[in-house]
């Protein structure tokens, strides 16, 4: 079946069953490779994406929820080359190790941030819920805490 989806800013169309998962269709029907698989119930965190703006599972959304909203992978998170605050953030506080879960960490704290430029501890813990078997959670609290100074906030 033919489906129409704008990621990343570009319309796409491709013939996929309506029940895929969304990360299947980003991955294998249009080679969008950042955005990983991990653990396929949606609760890892490593296939977050942006849908209209806010931070989702694609493993287990079907494509055919996604409708006429607008999908930001990773690879679409720093328009025109300059990186997005968040990775900038991620680069100076070397939060990556493997690197596997990065993506998807990036994508739900940037989702975060957009939401709430400011959030406590607290909103963080809520609204961060991926998982990193590095154990890199340290780093990514200082980064988000250094990115809402940077945005006038009180951390």
């Amino acid at each position: 079946m033919a489906i129409t989806l704008t990621v990343n800013g570009t319309v796409h169309t491709v013939d996929v069953e309506p029940e895929m998962p969304l990360l299947w269709v980003l991955r294998e029907a249009m080679g969008l490779t950042g955005t990983k698989f991990g653990c396929g119930i949606a609760a890892c965190g490593a296939c977050t994406v942006h849908l209209d703006g806010r931070a989702v599972r694609s493993c287990t959304l079907p494509v055919s929820a996604v409708g006429d909203k607008p999908v930001t992978t990773i690879e679409g998170l720093a328009p025109q080359g300059a990186l997005h605050a968040v990775q900038r953030a991620w680069i100076a506080h070397q939060v990556p190790q493997c690197g596997y879960c990065q993506s998807g960490l990036i994508m739900a704290v940037a989702g975060l941030i957009a939401q709430n430029p400011h959030p406590t501890d607290a909103e963080v813990d809520a609204g961060i819920t991926n998982i990193c078997r590095c154990g890199t959670f340290a780093r990514v609290r200082r980064a988000i805490h250094d990115l809402v100074r940077e945005q006038g906030g009180a951390s």
